[in-house]
């Protein structure tokens, strides 16, 4: 999407315990694991970065993995950026079931959210809060006759994720390209890997999967978004008008309150991973 440049994606097996690895192939192997202490930025989209070495574009993928309940995989990348695909993440998530996924014999942890956190910042705001299940609730208000105020409310389940969260594409506005690749981004960016808007109307061709996909996709980033927390969450997310950034904060906030959440373990054999 930003870089523009070729690059290939490989999802194997790991160990237990091991978590969401980036592998970059091209750089002898150099690992970069998905966690909130390897965020380099959060603008246009979620990178990691250790030791200088990068790995762009991460929230799709991540999102995919999460809602599939994959715990420990190693991601083979041979660029810096991972790639785009159509600009949602049902490409990612189709071959994650196709596959299928191993069972290891370990046990899950979950944080299971105790007291509520919350960030505001002018219109923005999010928060975490407790509840028996992982429940995004995200409401969006861009000025855009296609868009405007909408609302979406999705429960963590793979299956409700396929077919409500993973179709729904990234998007943008037409009047922004050229200040965005003056500044570097979009490079790779077109109308086969984002929903296009131009002032009063959509430019793709076969138009919306949903009436309200920017709300979904938003949902899409969220849940990558939070995957670097390192271990599924147990709470209710609620956002208004968020974006990459406050995801992270919120990522940041909860992680630093230590008495807003606990640890929990599963039975074990639930703990998975994707199969070869």
């Amino acid at each position: 999407m930003h870089t523009g440049v070729p690059v290939n994606l490989t999802l194997t097996p790991a160990a237990a315990n091991a978590g969401i690895v980036f592998k970059r192939v091209d750089l002898e192997g150099f690992s970069v694991k998905a966690t909130a202490a390897n965020v380099a930025r959060v603008s246009y989209a979620t990178s990691l970065m250790r030791k200088g070495v990068l790995v762009s574009t991460t929230e799709h993928l991540l999102s995919a993995l999460v809602a599939a309940g994959v715990d420990n995989v190693i991601a083979e990348i041979d660029n810096l950026e991972v790639p785009i695909m159509d600009g949602s993440a049902s490409p990612f998530a189709r071959e994650i079931a196709r596959v299928g996924l191993r069972r290891q014999r370990a046990k899950r942890r979950y944080i299971r959210v105790l007291k509520q956190v919350e960030i505001t910042e002018g219109a923005k705001r999010i928060g975490v809060y407790p509840s028996t299940a992982y429940r995004v609730t995200y409401y969006i208000d861009f000025a855009h006759p296609l868009i405007g105020r909408q609302t979406f409310e999705w429960a963590l389940s793979p299956n409700a994720f396929l077919e409500n969260i993973a179709p729904a594409r990234t998007f943008g506005f037409s009047d922004e390209v050229d200040s965005l690749r003056k500044a570097g981004l979009v490079r790779g960016g077109s109308l086969e890997n984002a929903v296009v808007l131009s002032r009063d109307g959509v430019l793709n061709r076969e138009g919306l999967r949903f009436p309200d996909e920017f709300c979904r996709h938003k949902i899409l980033d969220l849940i990558g978004d939070l995957a670097l927390l390192g271990h599924p969450i147990v709470g209710h997310v609620v956002a208004h008008r968020a974006g990459h950034a406050m995801h992270y904060a919120l990522v940041s906030h909860l992680l630093a309150h230590r008495e807003a959440w606990c640890l929990v373990e599963s039975s074990p054999t639930q703990l998975r991973s994707s199969a070869a």
